[in-house]
């Protein structure tokens, strides 16, 4: 079960702004690397997962390593990470440990992402502008903590921080999803125009969210 928390700002979380929204005309822009800017997803897991799907699409320039999206219980920093060390490469992170998906980094564009995961087997499902790539194996057995916090565009290297600004995203991003199952690639050609079949744990038309420091949502 997950509660979508939408709370007043405190104080403390001045200049940032809280909200659930249909975003599907709009993205995120990050406009500068920062050692603190990133989107927190207003989402909390109650129960853990054996199973998970994670779509996003993304447009940046910078070829050195930069996270997308981390997902972090206090026990564990990198139980669902994904990272993209270099132009041509995708890591998947589930519970500290990654594989890698190998890709085309040829010239700047917008790339929409999808990789699922499923405990029983393992196998991990990695899509890139809705083509499949041949799946892989990782932590097969295991579950995902419940109760994390969740950040697009920077790596927690503790719960809800630790990040670094050289592991920060710089760009735009837009067409976020997550699922507590697995997808097709019919299902992923779906999401990549936002009308996803089945309403997933959340995603763009039901966006919870709140920024911190410099991200603006922009048409």
């Amino acid at each position: 079960m997950w509660l979508v928390l939408v709370e007043a700002i405190s104080g403390s979380d001045a200049g940032s702004h809280l909200q659930v929204g249909d975003l599907v005309k709009e993205v995120f822009v990050f406009p500068q690397e920062t050692k603190d800017s990133h989107v927190l997803v207003r989402a909390k897991l109650e129960q853990p997962l054996q199973n998970f799907t994670v779509c996003l699409r993304s447009y940046t320039d910078p070829t050195r390593p930069h996270s997308l999206f981390s997902y972090a219980p206090k026990a564990q920093d990198n139980e669902i990470l994904l990272f993209k060390p270099k132009p041509s490469e995708y890591w998947l992170y589930v519970g500290g440990k990654f594989v890698s998906f190998r890709v085309l980094g040829a010239i700047v564009a917008s790339e929409h992402i999808c990789a699922s995961w499923e405990s029983s087997t393992g196998i991990v499902g990695f899509w890139l502008n809705g083509k499949p790539w041949p799946r892989k194996g990782l932590q097969r057995g295991y579950t995902v903590g419940a109760e994390a916090a969740i950040l697009l565009g920077q790596e927690q290297d503790t719960f809800g921080g630790g990040f670094n600004a050289r592991q920060s995203f710089v760009g735009e991003m837009s067409s976020v999803y997550m699922w507590d199952t697995g997808i097709s690639t019919v299902r992923v050609l779906a999401a990549m125009q936002n009308s996803p079949d089945k309403a997933p744990i959340f995603g763009w038309r039901n966006f919870p969210y709140k920024t911190v420091g410099e991200v603006y949502l922009k048409p």
